[in-house]
């Protein structure tokens, strides 16, 4: 199950931990890391532009994506509080 950061859970990351123990088994743990990191590094220098996005989302975090309806489905805001005294104990005339 993954939660959000307020669940007190860990989120799973499958991808990540398979990524972790192939590199153990591979024994490039560290060294396999910085090897990737590198030629990640170089192939933004190449100028691939999958290579520098993902090198600006690592470094700076993704940009975050902006709400926005369109004209077919426009965002509808809702803005209204209600509130609802209700007695505990409806039968009770005294109450």
């Amino acid at each position: 199950m993954a939660g959000n950061a307020n669940s007190g859970r860990k989120q799973e990351k499958p991808f990540r931990d398979a990524l972790r123990i192939e590199l153990a088994a591979a024994e490039l743990d560290k060294r396999g890391l910085r090897l990737i990191a590198k030629k990640l590094i170089e192939a933004a220098e190449d100028g691939k532009m999958d290579a520098i996005k993902e090198l600006a989302d690592r470094m700076d975090g993704k940009s975050p994506q902006a709400i926005v309806g369109d004209e077919e489905n426009p965002l509808e805001i809702i803005h209204r509080i209600e509130r609802h005294i209700v007695r505990a104990n409806p039968s009770d005339p005294n109450g």
